[in-house]
């Protein structure tokens, strides 16, 4: 994680809660794979290379971005 300076922090579900629960931020990583599937080439994995996806995800989210820009 050192190459790319990420930090990962895991939520845990606490013991004394019974039942469902909302994780914080959860909803957030849900939100954006759900907006990958807008995009044809990342709703299915058709790449053969992983850079090849990678590189879409990266055109995705720079859509998304200038989208909420404008």
């Amino acid at each position: 994680m050192d190459l790319y300076r990420w930090i990962l922090s895991v939520v845990t579900r606490n013991e004394e809660q019974k039942g469902f629960v909302v994780h914080p931020k959860r909803w957030l990583v849900e939100r954006t794979f759900g907006w990958f599937n807008w995009c044809r080439r990342l709703s299915k994995d058709y790449e053969i290379l992983p850079a090849t996806t990678e590189t879409f995800v990266y055109i995705v989210m720079i859509r998304l971005m200038l989208k909420q820009l404008a």
